[in-house]
This record gives C-alpha cells, structure tokens and sequence, in this order.
C-alpha cells in the first residue's frame, strides 16, 4: 500500500511518531488522572473533568483520523490532518511554555524550541503532501 502511495515515506513515519505521542496522551487524560495531579494539575470537580474529558475527545479524534488517513493515504484528507495538526502544535507551542507542568521533562524554553521544529516539519510535510495532491490532481 504505502509503495504506490503518492504522500511521501517521511511523511507517513512522521506521522506515526506524532500517534505515538497523542496516544498515551489519550490514555492519560480519560483514565489516568493520579499522573495529572502528580503533573500539578488540579481536578477540583466536574469544570475540570469536563476539560479533561474534552481534551481527550478531541486528541482521540486525531488519533482517528490520523489512522484513517494513514490507512487512505488520499493526499486531500492527509492535507486536513495535517493543518488540523499544525494548528494544534501550533498553539501548543506557546501554551506549554507558559503553563508548564510541575514534572514536565524540559524547561521551558527547551519545550518551546521543540515544538517549534515539529510545527516546522508539519509545514514542511504540509507542502509535501500539496504538491503530491496536485500531481496527482493533474494525472
């Protein structure tokens, strides 16, 4: 499947790792809330559960549709998950920083500098799977 696929080999790997990190991310959020207290965020009652939750629905449909996309490989619906994931790392990438967690493993400046090279690659694997979008759009 991925030797015929049009979206580059980098791209589909990158991808993976980014799963690899939503994924217990997921998990944390909806059943392992004794690592968010122990990360110094607070759950005093149903507001701060339903942010938890919600924060986890919504990184659990990015890991669906991040499969799904991986599975189609079609270089239109890879694009929308990809500026979806631009977007999220994006404001990431300011929001760690300034809310860091109590045991986070990087400062925060090291953790802003990160997030700036994985939105970069986002970008760049953006352009990527556009331009194969338009060849394949041409032939």
């Amino acid at each position: 499947m991925l030797k015929d696929s049009p979206i580059p080999l980098w791209v589909n790997l990158f991808m993976v790792v980014i799963l690899l990190f939503m994924i217990p991310q997921v998990y944390v959020f909806f059943f392992n809330h004794e690592f968010l207290l122990e990360a110094g965020i607070s759950i005093d009652g149903n507001p701060d559960l339903n942010i938890i939750y919600t924060t986890a629905s919504r990184l659990l449909t990015m890991v669906v549709i991040t499969i799904f996309v991986l599975i189609t490989q079609n270089p239109l619906q890879y694009l929308v998950v990809l500026i979806m994931s631009v977007l999220r790392e994006g404001q990431e990438m300011f929001i760690d920083p300034l809310f860091p967690y109590a045991n986070a493993p990087a400062s925060p400046t090291i953790d802003f500098g990160m997030h700036v090279v994985i939105v970069a690659i986002e970008i760049a694997a953006c352009i990527a799977v556009y331009k194969a979008a338009k060849r394949q759009s041409i032939s």
